[in-house]
């Protein structure tokens, strides 16, 4: 978790015309077709811009129910609104990805500061080293945890009590309460569980976090995400 996770937009790149003389025929029909591709892609982002303002329309956007939860058997303790952004997922922004971050720190801990106002950031769950399972953020919002703004629209970001130099802080119980998280989320948004769906927080662009660190075991982590999806469905969460 560290200091700050909240949302930092990249840059985008820009292309210039090809180098090199063209007949005046040539000319036009470079310009032409660029101006069809310029319109096409003008489409394309009006409609995936539509896709993220549509449901603030009344009666477009899904239904809540103060305290639900999104994992079966987790407990709801709500992060500030400050921390996240709210959204209609997957129906504006698709999901296809789960961050693993490490608090540095308790599970009370996180879900203190995940209530306050001023910390900018909140994961969606936390993870304490019995199994038990807190949700501060409807997976239906955009959490502040990766630090980049396009990771957080698409993904789910789950912490785990405890620290990066100390692999005690990774029990038998967390492994396999976030592993039956993990799959269920993989399951409900139709992803892989494969390095490339299930990140560590170091691994998103731009950012300066090192969790989950040397002593998380991806190899055993992901093991048991797998036999999880390979069973006949979600199972509560410890309570």
């Amino acid at each position: 978790m560290g200091k700050r996770a909240g949302e930092t937009a990249g840059g985008d790149g820009g292309s210039g015309e090809p180098e090199g003389a063209a007949t005046p025929t040539r000319r036009r029909a470079l310009w032409v077709g660029g101006g069809l591709l310029a319109a096409g892609a003008v489409g394309l982002a009006a409609r995936d811009e539509l896709r993220h303002w549509w449901w603030q329309l009344p009666g477009n956007d899904k239904p809540r129910k103060p305290g639900e939860v999104d994992h079966r058997g987790a407990r709801w303790v709500a992060a500030s609104p400050e921390n996240y952004r709210r959204a209609d997922r997957p129906a504006d922004y698709d999901v296809d990805r789960v961050v693993v971050h490490v608090v540095q720190g308790s599970y009370a801990s996180a879900l203190r500061v995940f209530r306050d106002p001023a910390h900018e950031a909140a994961a969606h769950y936390v993870v304490r080293a019995d199994g038990r399972i807190a949700q501060a953020v409807r997976e239906l919002d955009v959490a502040f945890h990766a630090g980049n703004r396009a990771f957080n629209e698409r993904s789910v970001g789950i912490e785990h009590e405890g620290f990066v130099d100390r692999p005690e802080s990774f029990t038998d119980a967390m492994y396999a309460s976030s592993a039956a998280l993990t799959a269920d989320i993989c399951r409900r948004y139709g992803f892989p569980a494969d390095r490339e769906h299930v990140v560590g927080h170091v691994e998103v662009p731009g950012t300066d976090h090192t969790d989950p660190g040397p002593h998380w075991d991806w190899d055993r982590y992901l093991r048991l995400v797998r036999a999880e999806l390979r069973g006949p469905g979600p199972r509560p969460a410890k309570t």
